[in-house]
């Protein structure tokens, strides 16, 4: 199984096939080797740093709102 967060493209190096990505606010570079046709502003879904597939911008924010949310409830203790 496999849990992958959404994470936003903030910039590209098309020579090195590696982006710049902003998850849960925090920056970090990974592969985009496997989806030529990425874009900056793309929310991808990344395994084992290699961006696995492009996703709707409305499914990657509901996911995102869901998972601040968990992480709230987790840090006052409620779950």
């Amino acid at each position: 199984m496999c849990f992958a967060v959404p994470s936003k493209v903030l910039s590209l190096e098309p020579e090195t096939d590696i982006a710049e990505v902003d998850t849960l606010g925090r920056t970090r570079h990974t592969s985009v080797h496997l989806l030529p046709e990425i874009k900056v502003g793309d929310y991808v879904l990344i395994s084992h740093g290699f961006a696995m597939e492009i996703i709707d911008e409305a499914r990657a924010l509901d996911s995102l709102q869901l998972y601040r949310e968990i992480v709230e409830k987790m840090e006052a203790g409620t779950i």
